[in-house]
């Protein structure tokens, strides 16, 4: 005899006591004892009518003060309405099997393998790929933090895309603050918060061996949902369990962020997500097209890059406006296609009039140097830094890819144009003699 049948037994006394004689007969003296848990004893009963008895308050009630009385221990009880205790058990698997993971979609094409590795991000992506290969024990929690459209969500994905494929056994939950925040606000409006079903929901968070929440500055202020998240964390962080963070700033720019979660947050590891440089941008479109099974060239990539903002979805979504327009005009993608799929959302001033030649024609007669000079190799002073000044105006005043300014300067690489820029626009900076040169000879290429 289970023991939780003994102490059902020696409680008959109180419960005839304080229930009817009709009810205790009718209802609750055939009753089984058959499973305890969380000092919730289960009884069984084949008749649902029963059941239905036993469950309204004021029977309930009376029983669970019987089980007091009788010093059981027990503080609720739990009705199963069945003929067996086998079927009981496969009830318990079925509910057990309601705690499964209900992760929010994690992109297959989100991995390690795809994501772009440059200045900006090559120390998130070490960290990331260090949780990835052993979770719960490299950085815990690991939070990402950086602007939209950056990279934070494809490098989220990769890791749970890395450890879905090198551990299957390993259960990942991806979600987003929203969703969490979601299913806390359905548990508490629908009544259930407390109950066996809401216990299920926050199960769902806390089952899981890899924990992976994006967006987590909307904890901002909703202190219900900080509570919770609260719990949440501490139970995975104590068990091991590895915690992925991500949000738009760090932990403490997070507006009235409850201080236990911003300490945890800060516990494990920050890692930053900047905005691209020019040449993993360029990297970033070669890499999107690839595996959209299309082959563009250097300078369709330079000029996407050079005309977009920072944010990645930008620049995909600038790749993809190209690649219909080739489609759609069954071309391949070209820089003049590109041009003029782009002339309406390029981030550009199109100004017709000006050419590459006007600008080294103006620049030549400034400084009363030969074409032939300054598009050669030649490396005399004299001639370097109007050869510069060449590549800051068409910087400035126009609209094409670095690659064909570099071309239009006897073929210098795009390094070396951004090179000559930024060292045009640092002389600006601090010289005001060499500014009023360099303006003077904007003006006089306007003027034209």
């Amino acid at each position: 005899m289970q023991s939780y049948e003994i102490l059902w037994r020696n409680a008959a006394p109180e419960l005839e006591e304080v229930l009817s004689s009709f009810t205790y007969d009718k209802h609750v003296k055939d009753l089984k004892p058959i499973d305890l848990y969380d000092k919730t004893l289960v009884l069984m009963t084949k008749d649902q009518s029963a059941a239905d008895v036993i469950n309204l308050d004021t029977v309930k009630t009376k029983i669970l003060s019987a089980l007091k009385k009788a010093n059981t221990g027990i503080t609720d009880i739990e009705i199963f309405v069945g003929t067996s205790a086998s079927q009981y058990i496969s009830h318990r698997a079925e509910s057990a099997d309601d705690t499964k993971i209900e992760s929010l979609p994690i992109d297959p094409n989100y991995t390690f393998e795809n994501f772009v590795v440059g200045n900006s991000n090559r120390y998130l992506y070490a960290a990331a790929k260090a949780v990835a290969e052993d979770p719960g024990n490299s950085y815990n929690p690991l939070f990402i933090y950086g602007s939209s459209g950056l990279g934070k969500t494809h490098i989220m994905h990769s890791i749970a895309n890395y450890i879905k494929k090198h551990s299957p056994k390993k259960k990942v939950l991806y979600a987003t603050c929203e969703k969490f925040m979601t299913d806390l606000i359905e548990n508490i409006r629908s009544g259930k918060a407390y109950s066996q079903e809401g216990k299920s929901v926050r199960n769902r968070y806390r089952n899981v061996d890899v924990l992976i929440v994006d967006d987590v500055q909307f904890l901002s202020k909703k202190q219900s949902t900080q509570e919770e998240f609260f719990h949440t964390f501490n139970e995975l962080y104590g068990a091991n369990k590895q915690i992925v963070l991500s949000a738009d700033c760090e932990p403490k720019e997070i507006e009235l962020l409850d201080e236990r979660l911003r300490t945890r947050f800060e516990g494990g590891l920050k890692a930053q997500v900047l905005a691209p440089d020019i040449e993993t941008k360029i990297a970033i479109v070669q890499k999107k097209a690839e595996l959209k099974k299309q082959i563009i060239g250097i300078d369709v990539a330079t000029f996407i890059a050079e005309n977009s903002d920072d944010n990645v979805r930008s620049l995909e979504g600038m790749l993809n406006k190209v690649l219909f327009f080739a489609l759609l005009h069954e071309q391949r993608p070209t820089l003049e296609l590109a041009m003029e799929a782009l002339k309406d959302s390029a981030q550009v001033d199109v100004k017709e009039t000006i050419t590459t030649s006007l600008v080294i024609e103006t620049v030549c007669k400034y400084y009363k140097i030969k074409k032939s000079d300054l598009i050669s190799k030649k490396r005399n002073k004299e001639l370097v830094e109007p050869r510069q000044i060449c590549a800051y105006l068409m910087t400035e005043l126009m609209s094409i890819p670095l690659v064909t300014i570099g071309q239009a300067l006897g073929g210098k690489n795009y390094a070396t144009i951004i090179h000559s820029r930024d060292k045009v626009s640092e002389l600006i900076r601090i010289s005001d003699t060499f500014a009023t040169e360099v303006n003077d000879i904007k003006n006089l290429i306007l003027k034209k």
